[in-house]
């Protein structure tokens, strides 16, 4: 994808009113820029502040009927991790695989998928948009990710959950997939570890065996192929200390609330 991508060009419309088609015309080039940067920030922590002033808390996003379904999910990005360990479990119907929660918790956990579909759980229908500019409603199964939070108990000091998949996004096999969201998301209800899309086990292609869902986001911060839940009480260390793979090296918003 270019550097600034159409994420940022429905940013940049919302910051810059009036001016946002002449600043895009150049938009590599200011992309470069210190203070292009700058205001990019700026802007998403303006954004980020007005969006939690006017919707509260507990607010839900849109939820929508089995009739209104898409005909199909698509897949987007990593669709079969190229993860000799993911590889592994999935050969083996993920009876091996387990989710770490752990970080700034009281209590660390594994769960397997045996276990996370044993706990309560909630089903959504939702839209999920794609910060490629398409959209698709799907039926999403899972365990909220507040069952989880109560089972560990966070410490004071946590602020955020980060995220940790399988799936690769370069060259190089380390490079793992990653993501995080604050406390007020984590603990919302519709925030969901999701294990079926409609009605039937989450498919590799949508980020099997079990997927984030925050639904009051953009696609991306909808972390696939989880491994790990790690609660930390600031960004800086993880990464590049924007809190996701596209924050970090592609200049993708980290709140991306709609």
């Amino acid at each position: 994808m270019k550097s600034i991508d159409k994420a940022r060009r429905r940013f940049l419309s919302r910051v810059l009113p009036g001016g946002s088609a002449l600043l895009l015309a150049g938009c590599d080039r200011l992309d470069q820029s210190d203070w292009f940067r700058k205001l990019l920030t700026n802007g998403e922590r303006a954004s980020l502040t007005v969006h939690r002033a006017l919707i509260p808390r507990r607010a839900m996003a849109q939820e929508f009927t089995e009739a209104d379904l898409s005909p199909f999910f698509r897949s987007n990005g990593t669709s079969n991790p190229a993860n000799a360990l993911w590889q592994q479990m999935a050969s083996a119907g993920f009876s091996n695989w387990a989710l770490q929660v752990d970080g700034l918790v009281t209590y660390p956990r594994q769960y397997s998928l045996q276990q996370l579909r044993a706990m309560p759980a909630r089903t959504q229908i939702t839209r999920h948009d794609c910060v490629e500019g398409w959209s698709a409603i799907g039926k999403w199964t899972g365990v909220p990710l507040a069952r989880l939070l109560e089972d560990v108990v966070p410490t004071a000091e946590a602020r955020y959950a980060v995220f940790y998949c399988a799936d690769p996004m370069e060259a190089d096999p380390a490079s793992l997939y990653y993501e995080s969201i604050d406390m007020e998301d984590a603990w919302h209800a519709q925030t969901l570890l999701a294990y079926q899309l409609n009605g039937e086990p989450l498919p590799v292609k949508n980020g099997a065996p079990l997927r984030l869902r925050v639904e009051r986001q953009l696609g991306y911060k909808h972390a696939k192929y989880l491994m790990k839940i790690e609660l930390v009480s600031s960004l800086d260390g993880i990464r590049g200390g924007k809190g996701g793979y596209w924050e970090d090296g592609h200049g993708y918003q980290w709140y991306a609330g709609i």
